[in-house]
């Protein structure tokens, strides 16, 4: 007798082995008809699959959330079976399941080219309607090796060849085409449906090691109905129009070059921008009671190793080795500089909670092939802090610090914030019992600050468990840029200590938390959310006065001065040019306030102004004009 409990707390009793259609159908005909695979006491499985335990079983459907990453499985398996009927001599290697869709790695002597990815597209629906039952097969390893050989897929073989002996191994088969696989996977192809679009080629190296061959990559994207394809390429289009990258050059903010990878040149506007953001988050964070930090760049080595950061990133530091044969590391973190200052001294449990904030300038090794304009960089600047407390102290720091976050993510635009709690991965520092401390007063402090999270196994730091938080622009995407972590590992590990009220010595708790994460990267997203039309608090520069004729340049030089002495950022412009000209050229840089200045404005002492976006132009009376501009320019307060 086999016990099938339902998400419902219902338990249905089958006298053998049961699939789990056989329960779909059991439950009713909806049901079995919706079914795509099955989650058996929590890990997904193949809708034939057979149940011979008591379980708590549960149904997937396309409406759960992790159904999706089932379906580009199989459409990168369908894809796979695309190219080996149109392209036979073509061997096939990984393909998973990626964040918006798929990819697979091909082998093949000849390049595809772009027309190639209609015809695999046009194959793939094909093999759609042709609905062929996808079924698991679990073969012999050396058996699987020689089949595979014998194929020609030397790449499967391999790779089937480094799983231990003895180590049973599942292939997956649709129509003719066969695939090692661990699964699950659809019930049939047709069941993939078409709303699936074949997006780009890429290079990639087998393995990702850059000594093996070259292999061919064809990325695409899947999804469950048209609707939803459709509204993933319509934000593909608009994150083309707002790529930061281009906006920089457009906007004259910065630019990058390969003397120099990963690190940028930002030009005086862009610096104008940095400037901003620094300055308010400067100023928010004084407020709330932080005192600023400045820590070196190079540490020796012994610090690195005491505190765990040089076997957990040591090979992602940059180094010096010095003529007195010292190691020192350019720092790729603030937190065990951090530490040292609050090691100066002797510290009562008066001086908690005692909040430490740098701009701290960091560097780290990251592979060419992952940087991505200023998103991913190697010379990098945190609005880092480390708040040291009492383990009474969490849940109130946390509420403090949720707030604080919220209040700037909306001030920059960005109210929809989406929160992962991240719990110990498995390389970690520390005891269970200190994980299992940490981890609880986490959960407690999340649920004091009214956080809704979602769970993102083994993905915490590896001296303590995290909040990771996500903002989502304007087009739907999500950026993961705020974080906090609490740490009873690194003041242990480097001896940091407090006096408590009794006159023993404890160890403060460091709550390591950043709001942006990565100026850069939170200035590229910035960019692409607003793209480039700043509010006029942000925006570089915020009003240029142009002239139409030359007569007026004296007053536009008048009007400039008195912008520039109210606080505003404005620039003049005398080009001899026709003014269309210069409208069009300031709009394409995102400013956001046009004053234009002829004979009449001159002679009455106004201006026509124009706002970025639109085609209607007030005239309005200097003085008003300027009032007008910094109230609306005022920061947030």
């Amino acid at each position: 007798m086999v016990a099938i409990t339902l998400p419902d707390g219902k338990v249905r009793h089958y006298p053998g082995p049961v699939t789990g259609l056989d329960v779909a159908r059991d439950i009713g005909p909806g049901l079995a008809k919706a079914a795509l695979a099955i989650r058996v006491d929590g890990a997904m499985r193949d809708l034939s699959a057979h149940i011979s335990h008591d379980c708590r079983l549960a149904i997937v459907t396309a409406k759960d959330s992790d159904a999706l990453e089932l379906l580009r499985h199989d459409a990168a398996h369908v894809m796979a079976e695309a190219v080996k009927e149109l392209y036979p001599e073509t061997q096939v290697t990984i393909g998973p399941a990626i964040e918006n869709g798929f990819y697979y790695d091909f082998a093949r002597p000849e390049p595809f080219a772009p027309e190639d990815l209609e015809r695999i597209e046009a194959r793939m629906r094909d093999i759609v309607d042709r609905d062929e039952a996808i079924a698991c097969e679990v073969w012999d390893r050396d058996e699987a090796i020689r089949f595979f050989e014998s194929l020609g897929e030397k790449y499967k073989a391999e790779i089937i060849g480094s799983i231990p002996a003895g180590q049973a191994i599942t292939l997956y088969r649709q129509g003719d085409f066969i695939d090692l696989c661990r699964g699950p996977h659809l019930p049939s192809t047709g069941r993939l449906g078409k709303a699936f679009k074949l997006m780009k080629l890429a290079g990639a190296y087998w393995r990702g090691d850059a000594r093996n061959e070259m292999l061919q990559r064809i990325y695409g994207t899947a999804w469950f109905d048209r609707k939803d394809l459709d509204a993933y390429l319509h934000m593909l289009e608009e994150a083309e129009k707002r790529d930061h990258r281009r906006l920089g050059r457009e906007m004259e903010l910065f630019h990058l070059q390969e003397e120099a990878v990963g690190s940028v040149f930002w030009h005086p506007k862009g610096w104008t921008l940095w400037r901003i953001v620094e300055n308010y988050v400067r100023r928010k964070i004084d407020a709330d009671g932080y005192v600023e930090v400045k820590t070196p760049q190079l540490v020796d080595r012994s610090l690195w190793e005491a505190s765990g950061h040089w076997e957990k990133f040591g090979e992602n530091m940059f180094t010096v080795h010095t003529p007195d044969e010292r190691t020192l590391a350019v720092k790729p973190m603030n937190c065990p500089c951090h530490v040292q200052i609050f090691r100066q001294g002797i510290k009562s449990y008066r001086d908690l909670p005692l909040r430490m904030a740098e701009f701290g300038s960091c560097h780290r090794y990251e592979p060419s092939g992952a940087l991505h304009g200023i998103m991913r960089v190697r010379a990098f600047t945190q609005d880092d802090a480390h708040i040291f407390c009492t383990e009474d102290q969490i849940t109130a720091e946390t509420v403090a610090f949720c707030e604080l976050l919220k209040s700037v993510y909306a001030d920059f635009g960005f109210t929809d914030v989406r929160v992962k709690f991240s719990d110990r991965p498995e390389k970690r520092a520390g005891s269970d019992a200190i994980w299992d401390k940490a981890e609880a007063a986490l959960v407690e402090a999340s649920r004091a600050a009214g956080l809704e999270t979602v769970l993102n196994p083994g993905e915490g730091a590896f001296y303590g468990p995290k909040l990771e938080f996500a903002l989502r622009d304007a087009i739907g995407r999500d950026w993961q840029c705020g974080t906090l972590q609490v740490d009873f590992v690194l003041p242990e590990r480097l001896d940091a200590s407090y006096v408590a009220e009794d006159g023993s010595r404890k160890r403060p708790v460091m709550l390591h938390r950043a709001i942006l994460g990565s100026f850069e990267r939170f200035l590229g997203i910035l960019i692409e959310h607003h793209a480039g039309r700043f509010p006029l608090w942000l925006a570089p520069v915020q009003v240029v006065v142009a002239t139409i004729v030359s007569e007026a340049d004296g007053f536009a030089r008048e009007v400039q001065a008195a912008l520039a002495a109210a606080g505003l950022r404005a620039e003049v412009d005398l080009r001899n040019e026709k003014i269309t000209y210069k409208i069009r050229e300031h709009s394409v840089a995102k400013v956001p306030v046009i004053l234009v200045v002829g004979r009449r404005e001159a002679e009455e002492r106004t201006v026509a102004m124009r706002r970025l976006g639109g085609s209607e132009q007030e005239i309005i009376a200097l003085d008003q004009s300027v009032a007008t501009l910094v109230a609306e320019a005022a920061p947030p307060a």
